[in-house]
């Protein structure tokens, strides 16, 4: 049987993520994949303002080391958030991103990888009605290098602070 949680405000049902006592010490998760696009690196220098011919100039990337244009170590961690949307234990529990730590750009980042992120939960602190969580956070290509760690720090809400209810689905 596969169960939901679905969380009433008003009228309104509205499903949410896990909650802090849905966790465990050393509970490990993947998120699906997402490929970098050129349009991606230029959306984020106009959104950011770092033109760094580095990312945006073909010609100049050449000569560089690299080789080739690279993604900005921020937009790898910008995906990297939006890729913990995707595994599906967010939605409508987090209260807050507390912080990062650790963080370390391991390898680049090319147009045209795909890149995914492997969590694992190194710690868990009750702080009364909600509860702060450390995830080691590994972002890997298709190739299964790493190009990103950090250790992430998320706070989330506590079930016995909401209105639940559990609804069998299917």
């Amino acid at each position: 049987m596969k169960v939901k949680f679905i969380m009433f405000a008003g009228d309104d049902m509205v499903e949410v993520g896990r909650f802090f006592e849905d966790f465990k010490e050393g509970e490990e998760f993947e998120s699906p994949a997402r490929t970098v696009t050129e349009a991606d690196i230029v959306n984020f220098a106009g959104i950011s303002g770092d033109f760094n011919p580095l990312h945006i100039d073909k010609e100049f990337a050449k000569k560089t080391r690299f080789g080739r244009r690279i993604a900005h170590g921020a937009l790898t961690f910008a995906i990297m958030t939006g890729l913990w949307g995707r595994i599906g234990f967010l939605e409508g529990t987090v209260e807050a991103f507390y912080g990062v730590d650790r963080l370390r750009f391991t390898r680049p980042v090319f147009i045209g990888d795909t890149i995914k992120v492997k969590m694992k939960i190194v710690g868990m602190e009750d702080r009364g009605e909600t509860g702060l969580i450390t995830f080691h956070n590994e972002v890997v290509n298709q190739r299964g290098e790493i190009v990103m760690v950090c250790d992430a720090k998320i706070l989330f809400k506590k079930r016995s602070t909401q209105t639940v209810r559990r609804v069998k689905c299917g």
